[in-house]
């Protein structure tokens, strides 16, 4: 195995209590843990006393991240599968608990249990209370840590625990510590994340708070965004729809792909404010204007397969389905996974910085909505979008539920 000069300087000096690899996504942090450190130390410890763990934010993502990796590096037969009953998988003839670390509800098996090693994925994406306990359970002489992060903000919990006295070796990584990304990928990758946040964070590793406008390439030159699209071009049609209170608005907004997921068009958009309708907007009028807007895009842009509704409101959403159902009886209607706000943006700003996303004329609303979109200054530990009523938000959630599904096909996330 062909190391740079960066990972092998994490295998000659990571020694200590905490060992932690910050920095840009695509640095090379995980591939070390994976081809080198994780065997070693779960090997080295296999008779000794305590659990092995492996935490990261959900047992999913530890499979993507961690075990499957593995896969291609070591026998298949020596990293095994997680069992859906006890969250186990043997690794080198160890049993390793694979939990989650996003809430704290995961990793009640462990609590208690003294830990002799734990690797962590995605450290900065855990629950605090999750590394507070972990704190406690590293009880042994031999007892470490391993793990890996991308920066968030400068006031993270995670960061001032780097900041801190404890016994941590730290190692901090820019794109350009990899040697092996081919040049083109990392351009490309530049250029995705080009005047955004995750610029600072993932290109540079570097623990910048969020602010300002999200969309700034959009914001920047709307106009340049507009295309115009062909009945029966774009395909996979969606309709996200996000229900509104009394000073919000509904908001539907259809989306559709150019090619096999090569581009991401915001076909049609449209929002209905309670002040704009001389009726109450109740379930039947929503029924009606979700009919309406359907027969508007496909009349326009061709057939729609799916809708999206926000989950948190499930009487609208099933008097919604039953409609569209009598109607339209092939378009699916099943709610909105409402993935993280972050990730969702993360995929949409990367699709604008790679020239991947488009809207067209009909998107009015939705247009304004990116224009508007701005990080909240008030937070000051995590990066939140501005939700005060002053911009758009349901517009965005609305567009978001039409894609977020389908974010892995869209971006290769790995880091």
């Amino acid at each position: 195995m062909i190391l740079s000069k960066k990972q092998i300087e994490y295998t000659e000096n990571a020694n200590h209590r905490w060992n932690i690899k910050s920095g840009a996504v695509r640095s090379g942090k995980s591939f070390v843990d994976i081809a080198n450190i994780i065997p070693e130390r779960i090997i080295t410890r296999i008779k000794q006393p305590g659990l092995a763990v492996i935490l990261g934010v959900s047992r999913e993502s530890i499979e993507r991240n961690v075990l499957q990796p593995m896969r291609e590096i070591y026998t298949p037969s020596r990293i095994g599968n997680i069992n859906s009953s006890n969250n186990i998988a043997s690794l080198f003839g160890q049993d390793v608990y694979c939990l989650g670390a996003e809430k704290v509800s995961q990793v009640a098996k462990i609590q208690g249990s003294s830990i002799k090693y734990a690797y962590g994925d995605e450290v900065a994406k855990w629950n605090r209370e999750v590394f507070e306990m972990l704190k406690s359970r590293l009880d042994k002489p031999y007892s470490c840590f391993d793990g890996a992060c991308n920066p968030e903000t400068p006031t993270h919990w995670l960061k001032r625990f780097l900041d801190s006295g404890a016994d941590i070796y730290l190692q901090e990584y820019t794109i350009f510590d990899n040697p092996y990304l081919p040049k083109e990928f990392i351009d490309n990758l530049c250029r995705e994340y080009e005047g955004t946040i995750y610029y600072d964070r993932y290109i540079c590793g570097l623990w910048k708070r969020a602010e300002g406008s999200i969309y700034r390439r959009f914001a920047d030159c709307p106009d340049g965004f507009i295309v115009s699209v062909d009945k029966g071009e774009a395909s996979e049609i969606n309709i996200g729809l996000d229900f509104g209170g009394n000073s919000s608005g509904h908001a539907l907004v259809a989306s559709g792909y150019l090619g096999r997921y090569d581009q991401l068009v915001g076909l049609v958009s449209k929002r209905i404010m309670q002040k704009d309708v001389q009726e109450p907007i109740d379930s039947n009028m929503l029924d009606r204007i979700v009919l309406e807007f359907i027969g508007l895009v496909q009349k326009k842009y061709g057939a729609v397969e799916c809708i999206y509704w926000d989950n948190a409101e499930s009487v609208l959403g099933n008097s919604i389905r039953n409609a569209v159902e009598r109607k339209y009886p092939d378009i699916i209607v099943r709610p909105a996974k409402k993935k993280h706000i972050k990730d969702r943006i993360e995929c949409l700003v990367r699709m604008m910085g790679s020239g991947r996303f488009y809207i067209t004329e009909d998107c009015e609303s939705l247009s304004t909505a990116l224009q508007d979109a701005v990080w909240d200054k008030k937070q000051l530990t995590e990066d939140v979008r501005l939700d005060d009523g002053s911009t758009d938000i349901d517009t965005l959630d609305a567009f978001e539920y039409t894609y977020e599904r389908d974010m892995d096909i869209l971006i290769d996330r790995r880091s």
